[in-house]
This record gives structure tokens, sequence and C-alpha cells, in this order.
């Protein structure tokens, strides 16, 4: 498979050639990240293409849209709790600065963070994170991606 996705992540999605979806989720999809320098970063693209704002959607989308958001924070919660014991919290964020469509980033944070960085965005972590090969999405996080769909797969269950 090429890399082709990444030029249309949603329509990939849609037709099944999103190789970083984790599940379809009522608004969007749960992805994981395509960088993984803070194991478990994942991502929920809105399922409509033409959305850029969390205001383009009716109201009762927006609210699942932001449902999903928590719902995939909490998987990442929990299994990032369950595999790091220095993992401290997640941050969730809604910025659309760079990518054209709607989307949330999901974020855990750990103790064992620089400490210039761990209080800081993750957006100010050296450029050299978002590149390295070593901190590239491949079949070393399966047990994340698997861990954050079975997540998912409870949360959706009532309680």
């Amino acid at each position: 498979m090429t890399d082709d996705w990444r030029t249309d992540r949603i329509g990939a999605a849609l037709r099944g050639e999103n190789p970083t979806v984790i599940r379809r989720l009522a608004s969007g999809f749960a992805v994981i990240g395509d960088v993984q320098f803070l194991p478990g970063y994942s991502v929920l693209p809105v399922d409509e293409p033409g959305v850029q704002r969390l205001t383009d959607l009716p109201r009762a989308r927006r609210l699942s849209f932001l449902s999903d958001m928590d719902r995939l924070g909490e998987a990442v919660e929990r299994v990032c709790r369950r595999l790091d014991p220095a993992f401290r919290r997640v941050n969730l964020e809604i910025l659309g600065n760079t990518d054209p469509f709607l989307h949330a980033h999901v974020w855990p944070r750990f103790a064992w963070e620089p400490a210039e960085l761990v209080g800081r965005p993750v957006w100010l972590y050296p450029g050299d994170r978002w590149s390295d090969e070593r901190y590239r999405l491949g079949p070393r996080h399966d047990v994340l991606r698997d861990g954050i769909g079975s997540e998912l797969d409870r949360l959706r269950s009532p309680g």
C-alpha cells in the first residue's frame, strides 16, 4: 500500500484504505497517530470531508463528535496507564491550524518527558520528534493500537 491515503485521510478512511484507522465511531474515526514519540497518540477526524470547524456541524453532530473525543481520550488513558506506570494524563485538543478538516488530537503525557517540555504543549517538541524514523508508526505499536480498539469497544457498552 502506498502513502496516498495521507493526502485524503477522511476519504481513505471512508473507503477502508486508511491503515491508521482503529475503529469507526459515530461521528468519525479513531486513528492512531503517524508519529508515536508519545506512545498512544491518537486522532479523531470527522467523517465528513468538507467539515472544517466544530461549528460547521449541527448541534447534535457536534455533541456526538465531542462524545467520541471523550471516548477516544478515555480509551487512550486506560491503555497508557496499563502499559506505562509513568503515564500522567491525556490532553485533548481541537486546533485546526494545519489540516483543513475537523479533527481532535489525543495526546498521552508521561512523567519521563523532558522537564522543559512535560508541562508545555506537545507542539513545542523539537522537529525531529515529528520526522525521526524511530518515532514513526509501525508494527511495534500494534499493542497500543489493539488495546485502544478493545477499550473503545468496552466503552461503547452501557456502564
